[in-house]
C-alpha cells in the first residue's frame, strides 16, 4: 500500500484543481482512484462532499436521519450505546463520546440563536462565521453521532443563517421567538415566526463554508451576471363565490400590470459572452478598462457619444460584479478546503490548498487599480 501513495497524492492534487475549475465530475474519478490505491479519510469526506445532491427542503428527509433510521429498524434498537454497541444485539453503530452528549446537551437548552452560537448580541458578521465554522465541524452528523447530533447541527444552522443575514437579525433581536407577535400583523394567520427559520437546508449552508456547492433554490441569475433574488410570499385565499373573485381582483390586476410590464422591457444591447440567439456575436472593447463584449450588427448606429460611454459603464459595472461572485466563491472554497485538511489530520493537503490560486480574485485587484488610476 506504501508503494500506492505518491500516486494517490497525485490523484489528490489533480482532484483539488479540478474542484477549483468548477469540474466536480473530473475530481470525483481522481479522488476515488486515490481512495482505492491508499483509503484515507479526508479522501472519502472529500468524496462524500462531491457526492451530497442538494433537494428541496420538505421534499425527502436529510441522508442522515435516513441512514440512521434504517439501521435503527435493522438492529431492533432505539439507541445506539456509547460504547457503539447497538441493543437487541444488532449490527454495531458508530460510538460517541460523553463530551459530544454533553456539547449536543448544551445546544438543546440555549434559549436564543445568540446562545447557541455562544457570541454576544454585539457579535460581528466575523464572529459569527468563526462560531458557526467551529459547531458545525463539531456537530456534523458525519462526525458527531451522539443522540441529537442531527437536531443540534440544524439548529446551529438555523442560529447562523438568521443571525448573518441583517434585516432577519434586526426582527429577531426585536420580537425573538415570541410567536404572540404574529397576532398583531395581517389577519391573525400569519406566522410571523417563520422568518426566523434558515431559507436553506443545513447541509447546503455547511457545504457553501466548507467547499461545496452554493445554494441555488432561492437565488436566480439573469444575463450578463446580474443576480436578483425572488423571495415568495404566499397569498390568503379569500371565500368561495364573487367575494373570492373581488378579494383576487387586485392581484390579478397586478399580474396583468406585471406582464404588459415585462413585455415593454427591452433585453440589454450587449453580453459578456457571444450570444448568437440574440444576435451578440460582434466583439467590442470598452475604453476604460479593455472588457471584451459583444453586440449585435447594428450597434455601432445605435449607440454614440453619450450613449455608448453609458453603455460601456453597463458593461465594466457587469464585469466587475462578475469577478466580485466569483472571488467569494474561490475564497469560499479555499478557506473550506483549509479547515478540512488539519480536521482530518493532512499537513500535505492543507499545503496544497495553501499554493491554490484564485484567478479571479487577482483580476479584480488588478481592475481596481486600474479605477483608481483612471479616477
Amino acid at each position: 500500500m506504501e508503494s500506492n501513495k505518491d500516486e494517490a497524492d497525485r490523484c489528490v492534487s489533480i482532484a483539488l484543481k479540478a474542484i477549483q475549475s468548477n469540474q466536480p465530475d473530473q475530481a470525483l474519478r481522481f479522488l476515488e482512484k486515490a481512495q482505492r490505491l491508499y483509503p484515507t479519510p479526508h479522501v472519502r469526506a472529500l468524496i462524500e462532499s462531491l457526492n451530497q445532491k442538494p433537494q428541496s427542503a420538505g421534499d425527502q428527509p436529510q441522508p442522515t436521519d435516513m441512514t440512521h433510521a434504517t439501521h435503527r429498524k435493522a438492529s431492533g434498537s432505539d439507541a445506539p450505546s456509547a460504547n457503539g454497541e447497538a441493543g437487541g444485539g444488532g449490527e454495531p453503530t458508530k460510538g460517541y463520546t460523553a463530551d459530544q452528549v454533553a456539547a449536543v446537551k448544551r445546544v438543546k437548552q440555549c434559549k436564543d440563536h445568540y446562545e447557541i452560537l455562544g457570541v454576544s448580541r454585539g457579535a460581528s458578521e466575523e464572529d459569527l462565521k468563526k462560531a458557526y465554522r467551529k459547531l458545525a465541524l463539531k456537530f456534523h452528523p458525519d462526525k458527531n453521532h451522539a443522540p441529537g447530533a442531527t437536531e443540534a447541527f440544524k439548529a446551529i444552522g438555523t442560529a447562523y443563517a438568521v443571525l448573518s443575514n441583517p434585516e432577519e437579525r434586526k426582527q429577531y433581536d426585536q420580537f425573538g421567538d415570541d410567536k404572540s407577535q404574529a397576532a398583531r400583523h395581517g389577519h391573525g394567520h400569519a406566522d410571523f415566526h417563520r422568518g426566523f427559520e434558515a431559507d436553506i437546508s443545513p447541509e447546503d449552508l455547511f457545504n457553501m463554508f466548507f467547499g461545496g456547492g452554493f445554494p441555488s433554490s432561492n437565488i436566480h441569475v439573469y444575463s450578463n451576471s446580474r443576480m436578483y433574488y425572488n423571495y415568495q410570499q404566499r397569498e390568503n385565499q379569500g371565500d368561495s363565490g364573487l367575494g373570492a373573485f373581488v378579494q383576487l381582483m387586485p392581484i390579478l390586476i397586478l399580474i396583468l400590470v406585471s406582464a404588459l410590464s415585462q413585455l415593454m422591457v427591452t433585453s440589454p444591447p450587449y453580453s459578456l459572452s457571444p450570444r448568437p440567439s440574440v444576435g451578440h456575436v460582434h466583439r467590442r472593447v470598452t475604453d476604460h478598462l479593455n472588457v471584451i463584449y459583444y453586440v449585435t450588427d447594428t450597434f455601432s448606429e445605435e449607440y454614440t457619444g453619450s450613449s455608448l460611454q453609458t453603455v460601456e459603464r453597463n458593461v465594466e459595472d457587469d464585469y466587475i460584479a462578475n469577478l466580485r461572485n466569483n472571488c467569494w466563491k474561490e475564497k469560499q472554497q479555499k478557506e473550506g478546503l483549509l479547515y478540512q485538511a488539519p480536521d482530518f489530520g493532512n499537513t500535505g493537503m492543507y499545503h496544497k490548498v495553501q499554493r491554490m490560486s484564485t484567478p479571479s480574485s487577482n483580476r479584480l485587484s488588478e481592475t481596481m487599480k486600474s479605477l483608481e488610476n483612471f479616477w
